[in-house]
């Protein structure tokens, strides 16, 4: 089976978005797959489910990290790889899809005035939602930025 179906697999099992994403290829950067799992659980619904920064394109940031970081602070020249990545892909995917951010993606945003986190959960805007296409972008990412 190939990593992109893999990433897609686990959304449908019950992975969240980020989990998706980095399990997917977690073995590929060094990284078991629990700790992969735990890792990035936070991330999920736009980190926390506050439709913040998408969970998928998160996931696809960590594995960036894990591939070209050393883990060395002040080690500008790995930053500098990760992050010049990490703004590349971002881009690539916002030029897709609009925007990097859940809400923007998912169509709800949080209320200004009173800052409450929406939750949306009836059946009609889990069928429409688009985070298996979401997953599916940040896999074909990683496919063409990180994978030699």
């Amino acid at each position: 089976m190939d990593r992109i179906q893999k990433a897609l697999d686990l959304f449908k099992s019950g992975c969240n978005c980020s989990q998706s994403v980095i399990c997917a290829y977690s073995d590929v950067f060094g990284m078991n797959h629990n700790d992969a799992m735990r890792v990035s659980e936070a991330f999920g619904g736009g980190i926390g489910r506050m439709r913040l920064t998408c969970g998928a394109v998160s996931g696809m940031f960590m594995l960036a990290g894990l591939k070209y970081s050393k883990g060395i602070p002040k080690d500008l020249g790995t930053r500098t790889k990760v992050y010049d990545t990490v703004q590349k892909m971002a881009k690539a995917f916002q030029e897709k899809n609009g925007s990097i951010i859940c809400g923007d993606l998912l169509g709800v945003h949080k209320p200004k005035d009173t800052g409450a986190v929406p939750t949306v959960r009836d059946s009609e805007f889990y069928k429409k939602r688009p985070c298996l296409g979401c997953i599916e972008d940040c896999a074909r990412l990683v496919e063409e930025y990180l994978m030699d």
